[in-house]
């Protein structure tokens, strides 16, 4: 079995809101690369990749691949992941092997958790996952913690959600922290809570926080400054675990942050951590340092959650709700549309490969909407009721 050809489309999908952010906005839209790598036996795999517009970039790595048995991931790892001056193509090469682990299944008519090992488990429990947002569905935007309480008690009773996390780095910290100070009192004692200000705090400002927050015993607290010692100085005076996707978020910066105990959880990710099998990789990391594992979102359409779902099954440490952008989404690029949340819950699709099939009049649609809209990562997530707005990180 050979790859023959390599295809890639850029879609966007409206979401019901836009959501805010500490560099700035997701305008209303998500959107992302999806790829397809075709065999000389005729089947299909599907991939996924966000951050902007990757259509040139995959498309300089198809004389690569091309010619390649798909089974052959660590070649094709080789060849791509850090393929032109030692720069990491990670997040290439993560949707390049969700193509080929869906070749695989559909070749051996297997489900993709079976390529990883097999699922522990038939659902993968998801987040209440908020953000302060522009233009809510019903009019307005989120302005105080109580907005954004009601919103987290909103998505509990819409969802069945039993954990939440708040994209923080946006209003003042001490209102962020009054979220979940909020959540609390109206979710009760066993509901999940979570931050994570990306990095934006200074130290100062989140140790203020954390102390505020010790009391509410979360979950844990998500990259509060800026780099490897600025999570160290965090978590040698709060009393909260600290969890990241960003220090480290490869496997460069790993073996660092475990000598310095800078962290207690990392998030897994697809296309930072190198593909499924590579989330497999970092999981048997952490199980060797006693560091917890959690599920990062990048924005996914259905193609890339479904990789994520299969991945996530199969980790058996992986025991707290995943991180999702779906519940904004209003449709989906896959047959049946979105997939669905039961009891705060999303099933692991069935059937080979990933279990998702394109829905080509979707897919159409969503690209012509996505060049109507353009790519918001060419104008850095420019803030349309702050025009004058640009990113400072690591100021407050």
């Amino acid at each position: 079995m050979k790859i023959v050809d390599m295809k890639v489309r850029c879609v966007a999908i409206p979401m019901n809101c836009m959501l805010r952010h500490n560099t700035g906005v997701h305008p209303g839209y998500l959107l992302r690369t999806i790829l397809e790598l075709i065999t000389d036996e005729g089947i299909v795999g599907l991939g996924e990749v966000g951050g902007g517009d990757s259509r040139a970039a995959l498309l300089k790595l198809k004389p690569r691949i091309i010619g390649m048995n798909p089974m052959d991931l660590e070649a094709i790892k080789m060849k791509v992941l850090r393929s032109i001056y030692y720069i990491s193509n990670s997040r290439l090469y993560g949707a390049i092997e969700i193509a080929c682990l869906d070749i695989m299944g559909k070749a051996f008519n297997v489900p993709m958790h079976q390529l990883l090992g097999g699922k522990l488990r038939d659902s993968i429990p998801m987040i209440a996952y908020l953000f302060w947002r522009y233009d809510r569905p019903g009019g307005g935007h989120d302005t105080c913690a109580e907005d954004m309480a009601d919103f987290c008690v909103q998505l509990n009773d819409e969802l069945g959600v039993t954990a939440m996390k708040l994209k923080a780095g946006v209003m003042d910290p001490m209102e962020e922290v009054k979220v979940l100070q909020l959540c609390r009192q109206k979710l009760g004692d066993d509901f999940g809570l979570r931050i994570d200000p990306n990095g934006v705090w200074s130290v100062a400002t989140a140790v203020k926080a954390g102390h505020r927050m010790e009391e509410l015993e979360l979950q844990y607290f998500e990259d509060p400054s800026w780099g490897i010692e600025g999570m160290m100085a965090v978590r040698e005076q709060v009393r909260i675990p600290l969890a990241t996707n960003m220090y480290p978020n490869k496997f460069d910066d790993l073996g660092p942050s475990v000598h310095m105990r800078s962290i207690d959880i990392i998030l897994t990710d697809l296309h930072y951590w190198e593909g499924p099998r590579g989330v497999k990789d970092l999981t048997a990391v952490c199980r060797t340092f006693n560091l917890g594992v959690a599920m990062h979102s990048g924005a996914e359409f259905g193609v890339e959650l479904a990789a994520m779902l299969h991945t996530a099954s199969t980790i058996p440490q992986m025991t707290m709700p995943g991180d999702a952008h779906y519940h904004y989404l209003e449709d989906d690029i896959i047959q049946g549309g979105k997939l669905q949340y039961v009891n705060g819950a999303i099933k692991v699709p069935e059937g080979p490969g990933l279990g998702v099939v394109l829905d080509e009049e979707k897919m159409e649609k969503y690209e012509r909407y996505y060049e109507k809209m353009g790519d918001y990562y060419a104008r850095f997530h420019q803030d349309p009721y702050n025009p004058n707005w640009y990113p400072i990180v690591g100021g407050i």
